[in-house]
C-alpha cells in the first residue's frame, strides 16, 4: 500500500463520481479553484438525495478529502465515517482518517486505525513510525521506542524514525543514545531535496541541557539557515544566547520567535527574564502580561 507521509488525501476526478455532466463541471470548477466551500454544498445536495446509496458512499468518500484539504478534520472524519458503512474505505482513506485523528488531538482514535494497517501491511514503515509518534504522544517512550526500531528496520533510511527515536531517548534520559540518534537523522537527510530543521533543534536541546551551549548555538544556526521562520528553533537559540550571557542577543532571537508565532508563550516569558536583568522593569513587565494572556492559569474545578 502507498500511502501519503502525512495522510493528506489527493482527489481524484469528479467524473468518477457519477453525477450529471454539468454538476461534474460546476464541481471541478469548484476544485480547481480551491473554493472548497462551494465544492462541499455541491457534493452534500447529491449526497442528501439518496443518502444510503452506493453513490452516497462514494460521494461521502471524496467530500471526507474535500474537508480534509479545508482543514475542517471533524467533518472530514464524520465523512468518511459515513461513507465506510455503505462500502469499505480504500486503506489510504483509512490513513487519512488516522491522520485527521491526530490533528484532531486524538491520537487514542488514531490507534487501532493504524494498528489494522499495520496489521495487513506489515513491510510498510509508515504505520509502526505512526503507532511510535502515537505512543510519543501518550508518554509511553518504552513501546515508542520499539516502534521507531520496527520502522528503521523496515527502512533504514527513515531519518524522521532515528529524530523521534532520539526524542524517546531523551525525555528516557538516555542522552547518549539521543544524540547518536539526532546525528544519524542529521546525516541521513543530509541529501534531501529538503533537509528538516528538527534534528539540529532538538539535537541542541540535548546539548543545552548536557551543558553545551557552543555546540547547541551552532546547531541552532544550522537549524535557522534550512529555515529562517523555525520559531522554535529562534526561540530555543535565545535561550541558549542567554546561558552564555549574550542578552541583547538573546533578546533578538526571543522576539523573532514572538513575531513568527503569535499564540507563542514561552518567548515572553524568557524576554521578561532577560529584560529584569537588564533593568528594564516596564519592558518586563509587558512581557510577563503578556505570557500570562496566551498562557493562562489552567482552570480549577
Amino acid at each position: 500500500m502507498q500511502a501519503a507521509e502525512d495522510g493528506a488525501p489527493h482527489l481524484s476526478a469528479a467524473a468518477s463520481l457519477g453525477l450529471p455532466a454539468p454538476r461534474v463541471a460546476e464541481l471541478q470548477q469548484a476544485i480547481d479553484a480551491h473554493n472548497y466551500p462551494t465544492a462541499e454544498e455541491i457534493l452534500l445536495a447529491e449526497i442528501n438525495r439518496d443518502p444510503r446509496s452506493a453513490s452516497a458512499g462514494r460521494m461521502l468518500a471524496f467530500a471526507g478529502t474535500v474537508y480534509f484539504l479545508n482543514h475542517d478534520y471533524l467533518n472530514a472524519a464524520i465523512a468518511w465515517k459515513k461513507s465506510d458503512a455503505i462500502a469499505p474505505l480504500a486503506p489510504s482513506l483509512h490513513f487519512s482518517l488516522a491522520m485527521t485523528y491526530i490533528r484532531m488531538a486524538h491520537s487514542d482514535w488514531a490507534r487501532p486505525e493504524i494498528e489494522s494497517l499495520a496489521q495487513h501491511y506489515p513491510r510498510n514503515p509508515l504505520f509502526p513510525y505512526w503507532l511510535g509518534r502515537v505512543d510519543y504522544d501518550a508518554h509511553q517512550y518504552d513501546a515508542a521506542i520499539g516502534h521507531f526500531q520496527e520502522a528503521i528496520k523496515l527502512d533504514p533510511a527513515m531519518a524522521r524514525a532515528y529524530d523521534n527515536l532520539g526524542l524517546c531517548y531523551y525525555y528516557e534520559n538516555q542522552n547518549a543514545q539521543a544524540i547518536e540518534s539526532y546525528n544519524k537523522a542529521i546525516e541521513l537527510d543530509r541529501g534531501s531535496q529538503h533537509p528538516s530543521a528538527w534534528p539540529y533543534l532538538n539535537l541542541a536541546i540535548t546539548q543545552q541541557f548536557l551543558g553545551q551551549p557552543a555546540n547547541a548555538q551552532a546547531n541552532l544556526q544550522e537549524a535557522l539557515r534550512l529555515d529562517p521562520s523555525f520559531a522554535q528553533a529562534h526561540f530555543q537559540l535565545g535561550t541558549v544566547l542567554e546561558d552564555l550571557d549574550q542578552l541583547n542577543n538573546a533578546v533578538v532571537e526571543l522576539r523573532e520567535a514572538a513575531r513568527l508565532n503569535p499564540a507563542y508563550p514561552e518567548p515572553h516569558l524568557v524576554l521578561a527574564r532577560i529584560y529584569h536583568r537588564l533593568g528594564q522593569q516596564q519592558a518586563a513587565q509587558d512581557e510577563a502580561e503578556a505570557y500570562k494572556r496566551l498562557h493562562p492559569p489552567a482552570a480549577t474545578p
